[in-house]
């Protein structure tokens, strides 16, 4: 459920959505890595904590962006993929690491 909005702005209505410190992070994990599993996520540079990761990528499906999938001989194993509305965030992490790259010294490509 998306939390009541503090104004009618669309960039304070999208940080509302995703604008904290992780949620892009697992966005870019499942756009341009290919994550999919919980373990893979915890995987990444950045040290997403387990309950930080749950947290996130349970917001991710209740806003439609996230969707899961049991995976392997297990019922409680889940792979999570993005939907288009997920999907459709790739232009605006693309922006976001180009600024970076051009803007922050000592930025460069993730390679993972």
């Amino acid at each position: 459920m998306a939390p009541t909005p503090r104004s009618p702005c669309p960039v304070a209505c999208t940080l509302d959505l995703i604008g904290d410190r992780w949620t892009l992070l697992v966005i870019r994990d499942m756009l341009f890595f290919g994550k999919s599993r919980f373990e893979e996520f915890l995987a990444s540079p950045e040290g997403i904590s387990t309950n930080i990761l749950t947290s996130r990528l349970r917001q991710l499906e209740e806003l439609g962006l996230v969707e899961r999938h049991p995976y392997g001989n297990h019922p409680r194993r889940m792979a999570y993929s993005l939907t288009e509305q997920g999907r459709s965030l790739r232009p605006v992490l693309r922006v976001l690491a180009l600024w970076g790259l051009r803007h922050i010294a000592g930025t460069r490509p993730a390679a993972q």
